[in-house]
């Protein structure tokens, strides 16, 4: 049976960008099912597919699987030749240690700094907080170029789940010019090269649905000249 995966605007939905962008990049095959966010009957819809009332799900038949990590993790064991994390052992268990950093922290980069692919790169001021969590995060591009991506663009050679772990962080990087150093910019250039990213930018781009918490210049909406309508 074919696969589904659930997600929300492309524009605002880092978390579903983390799995379509996995499964893209590693050739699985899948239904979209898109559901808007920030409306009145969101949870509702979403509800109808899991219990958390939030996106990305992943369908497989019978099986229900939310929570970007748990869908990565579910998709390696259900695809073990599609290469979403490294072969070997140290790297996959270094790759799926910073996954989860990512998954569970960082929130403060999170609020202060939400995706928004059609905002125009600006630079915004950044509080200690967010200052703690950007060195944290270039840290462990670093180390992870170092150790084990060397040679390639990403952080373990090929594009793995650790990296669409980290590709919306890119994108938040990238679009309110955040200071980093030479190895981050040339990983966040990597991201926004990489295909199925730009497939998934290009497609955020013709929405119109305008979420205002995401929107940091609000009542201002700042678009690029290619999401302008």
């Amino acid at each position: 049976m074919s696969l589904a995966l659930v997600i929300g605007n492309k524009n605002y939905s880092s978390w579903s960008l983390r799995a379509w962008i996995a499964m893209t990049a590693a050739g699985i095959a899948f239904e979209e099912v898109f559901i808007a966010l920030d409306l009145p009957d969101t949870k509702e819809r979403i509800k109808r597919h899991s219990p958390a009332g939030k996106v990305p799900v992943l369908i497989d038949g019978e099986v229900r699987v939310w929570e970007s990590l748990s869908i990565l993790d579910y998709l390696a064991e259900r695809f073990p030749k599609a290469g979403l994390w490294p072969a070997d052992p140290a790297a996959r268990a270094h790759a799926r240690s910073i996954a989860a950093e990512m998954h569970a922290g960082f929130a403060a980069l999170r609020s202060h700094c939400p995706m928004n692919l059609w905002r125009p790169v600006e630079r915004r001021e950044l509080n200690p907080q967010v200052e703690q969590d950007v060195a944290r995060i270039t840290q462990i591009w670093r180390v992870a170029r170092e150790q084990y991506g060397r040679g390639s663009s990403f952080l373990f050679g090929g594009f793995t789940a650790a990296d669409a772990m980290f590709a919306p962080v890119a994108t938040r990087f990238r679009t309110y010019d955040i200071p980093c150093d030479a190895v981050s910019r040339a990983y966040i250039e990597a991201i926004h090269e990489l295909p199925v990213f730009k497939a998934w930018r290009d497609q955020a781009f013709k929405e119109s649905l305008v979420i205002a918490p995401d929107e940091v210049d609000w009542p201002q909406v700042k678009k690029v000249a290619e999401a302008r309508s």
